[in-house]
Parts: C-alpha cells; structure tokens; sequence
C-alpha cells in the first residue's frame, strides 16, 4: 500500500502564499513511478482537480483557476510532492490532498488515483 501524509496547510491572508508538502510512504514500487495529483475539497462542492506532476516532474498540469499561481513540483529522492500556492484567494479555501497513481497518464479525474492522503486544510482569509 501507499500512505501519503500531507502538510503545509494553515490560514493566509489574500495574495499570501502557502507551499502544501505530501510525503509517500511505499513498498510496492518507487515513487518516482507514481503520477501524483492534488485535489480540493471545499464546503458544498465536489473534489476539485488541481494539479498533476509526471514522474520525473518534468511535466506538469494545471486547472485552469490556478494556472500561473500555483507550481506543483516533486523530489523523489526525498518521495515528496509539492504544491506551491501564491497570490491565494478567498475561493482557494478548501481541504488539499493529493494522490498517487501508478500509470503514466496526467490524470485529472480524481477516480484515476487509487491512493490518497487525508488532506491538509487551507485557508484565505483576511
């Protein structure tokens, strides 16, 4: 199995900044052979596709909302991803979590990922 644990959440203010980090446990296979994806959850709204990085990071996909404002980025030596959050605004709030799956493809459909971590918590507001 994969666990992924997630962290980096918290409450900013309006044009702030927030990097979510999401650690990969596995035993099953690397993690550079993982897709990772991150998704939000906000009160009242389906999960939201956010963010996919390829294995090796060098390729990356974005939602439209967020493109040019967050990086996801990823260390495999390390078996973590990123996501890197700036000029954040109050329809960014939401529970974070990201996801691995095996298999080369940029998913963004959040039933494509087979692990998933908890979720970490973020919040924009003045």
């Amino acid at each position: 199995q994969v666990q992924l644990v997630e962290s980096g959440g918290g409450l900013v203010q309006p044009g702030g900044s927030l990097r979510l980090s999401c650690s990969c446990a596995t035993a099953e296979r690397a993690f550079s052979r993982y897709t990772m994806g991150w998704f939000s959850l906000a009160p009242g709204k389906e999960r939201e596709f956010v963010a996919v990085i390829g294995w090796s990071g060098d390729i990356a996909n974005y939602t439209d909302s967020v493109k040019g404002r967050f990086t996801t980025s990823r260390n495999n030596a390390k078996n973590t991803v990123y996501l890197q959050m700036n000029s954040l605004k109050p329809e960014d709030t939401a529970v974070y979590s990201c996801a691995a799956r095996i298999g080369t493809g940029l998913r963004t459909i959040a039933s494509s990922y087979e692990n998933w971590g908890q979720g970490t918590q973020v919040t924009v507001s003045s």
